[in-house]
């Protein structure tokens, strides 16, 4: 099994920066990519970055140039950064990790208010 546990969510104005945090254990060496979903009130939860083991990223549309995701494989973890961050990217914001052939782990969720 993988335990991820995520943090770094908060309250920021329009424009402001945010750095998330997803610490991977237990059976960390099956882990190929990790990356970041979030979900507004009432809608669907959508893919925010992922990136693979060796470094490849992918974006949504909608946060690319504006977010950067990052892993450092020595601590097992996964970083969102978050730069001039609008109203639209409030959400929970929840990290996950695919293990091969075990399927997805997901980590709580982290609260990310953007509001003036």
């Amino acid at each position: 099994q993988v335990q991820l546990v995520e943090s770094g969510g908060g309250l920021v104005q329009p424009g402001g920066s945010l750095r998330l945090s997803c610490a991977a254990s237990g059976g960390i060496f099956a882990i190929n990519a990790m990356g970041w979903y979030r979900q507004a009130p009432g809608k669907a939860r959508d893919l925010v970055a992922g990136i693979t083991q060796g470094g490849s990223t992918n974006y949504a549309g909608s946060v690319q140039g504006r977010f950067t995701i990052s892993r450092d494989n020595a601590k097992n973890t996964v970083y969102l950064q978050m730069d001039s961050l609008k109203s639209e990217d409030t959400a929970v914001y929840y990290c996950y990790a695919d293990r091969t052939l075990s399927g997805r782990y997901w980590g709580q969720g982290t609260q990310v208010t953007v509001s003036s």
